[in-house]
């Protein structure tokens, strides 16, 4: 009888390293992050592991999420010259000018805010909904913002 060696199967190497939820496997590192996701009206929200994290932080909320990436390129494309104003970045995009402007003016808040909201760390109550709108009311003062919004200080 003779042994033949099945070319679908390979060895895998698995080194574990402190971490209990990271490994090696083929070279490359694995991380496991145990999240939950809800879903809440039209979205989804992943909610971090930790009973107190889950409780303080809304998750990573995507609309959200996507419409700052808007902004910040939309704001690099008015900032380069592409589109001398909002008007004509909103005309080229086929955007209500209203909309464009409220977008951009999301660029206005504090750095450490829009780290938060792409890390999933803002406040529970905070998302695109309760956001829009209120841009106008926001102050320019990160520290305002930060209050206002429910942030601890910086």
């Amino acid at each position: 009888m003779s042994t033949t060696t099945n070319p679908r199967k390979r060895a895998i190497r698995v080194e574990v390293g402190t971490d209990a939820r990271s490994y090696v496997s083929d070279g490359q590192r694995v991380t496991l992050v145990p999240l939950t996701i809800k879903r809440r009206q039209n979205r989804k929200l992943l909610i971090p592991p930790a009973p107190d994290a889950a409780t303080v932080t809304g998750g990573f909320d995507v609309p959200m999420i996507k419409t700052l990436g808007k902004a910040f390129y939309w704001k690099r494309l008015i900032d380069e010259g592409v589109y001398p104003t909002t008007a004509d970045l909103a005309r080229a995009l086929k955007l209500e000018p209203g909309w464009a402007a409220e977008v951009l003016r999301m660029t206005m808040l504090a750095p450490d805010i829009v780290e938060a909201i792409f890390e999933g760390r803002q406040p529970r109550h905070l998302n695109l909904h309760t956001l829009r709108g209120r841009q106008d009311l926001l102050p320019r003062d990160w520290g305002e913002q930060r209050r206002l919004l429910g942030f601890p200080s910086a």
